[in-house]
């Protein structure tokens, strides 16, 4: 089988899953390639994502490896199948670096979504010109046609918000980003309304972290945390910045990051309290103007 020099998150996500039950259930590689009666390069490549993976044998990996609830199995057996399918957002290729193609890809198959935001809100949460001011304010050099790509990408990712089994979004908020003047006034009056109109759906939660919490010398700046449907995948980390993405899958690494969020979580206020807040800054800024 050729090397795969260009894995998809998806086959990234399968063969780190695949290590992770073999390491659980206390077994080598050598004993996996025996199972299969393959050499253990084959294993190897396999949880290296350097090859993909035939069902018969992802079958008899996951019996090996004691893995019996059936929708768990399903799921890797999807992602074994969907491996090297691109999403929606492949058509914009051009316009998005991997690491936020790897990321939609993600988002896209998660199922809950925990974020905490120090500076903006969040991306699924934001209004099309609140998306644009951003845009144009973090790519100075962007052309037009960049900025309505970049535009669109966003607001067709807020489809995991609708969907039939839609994406459970946690967002912590810091106070000031309530506070930012983002695009202008109309247009973060817009988005502070808007925050206040989605916060009303069962699967979003948005809280808001008051300026005086200590918690804010812990944020070196904005998380995301994904969330799998099923317990055989680790949760995946995302830490941006405005030079580099952390991409961390390291389960204690992981941990911590979660931990984090808790904290952020349990220092926020009240999900009403939080809505009434924004609700009172959104109608300051329209007595202002």
């Amino acid at each position: 089988m050729p090397v795969n020099r260009n894995p998809t998150v998806r086959q990234r996500r399968l063969a780190r899953t695949l290590k992770e039950l073999r390491v659980a259930a206390r077994m080598t590689m050598a004993q996996s390639a025996k199972h299969l009666a393959c050499a253990e390069s084959k294993i190897s490549r396999i949880e290296a994502a350097q090859s993909g993976i035939r069902l018969v044998d992802l079958r008899l990996l996951l019996d090996l490896y004691g893995v019996t609830d059936q929708a768990a199995r399903s799921r890797l057996e999807d992602l074994s199948r969907d491996g090297r399918l691109r999403g929606w957002w492949d058509r914009y290729s051009d316009a998005l670096s991997p690491l936020y193609a790897d990321y939609i890809s993600l988002e896209a198959d998660a199922s809950d979504a925990y974020s905490v935001e120090t500076f903006l809100v969040p991306g699924l949460l934001q209004t099309e010109d609140y998306t644009r001011a951003v845009v144009r304010a973090q790519i100075e050099d962007a052309s037009a046609e960049q900025v309505e790509q970049l535009t669109k990408v966003r607001l067709e990712r807020r489809a995991v918000l609708n969907r039939e089994s839609p994406l459970r979004l946690w967002a912590v908020l810091s106070e000031s980003v309530l506070k930012h003047q983002i695009g202008g006034r109309a247009v973060m009056r817009e988005q502070l309304e808007y925050l206040v109109a989605v916060a009303d759906r069962p699967n979003i939660n948005i809280q808001v972290l008051p300026e005086d919490s200590d918690v804010h010398a812990a944020l070196f700046g904005p998380l995301v945390i994904l969330s799998f449907p099923e317990s055989t995948e680790t949760d995946v980390v995302y830490v941006d910045s405005l030079l580099s993405t952390l991409y961390i899958e390291e389960p204690g690494e992981v941990f911590k990051y979660s931990s984090l969020f808790r904290r952020a979580l349990a220092e926020s206020l009240p999900r009403k309290e939080s809505v009434a807040l924004i609700r009172r800054i959104a109608k300051g800024r329209h007595s202002d103007e």
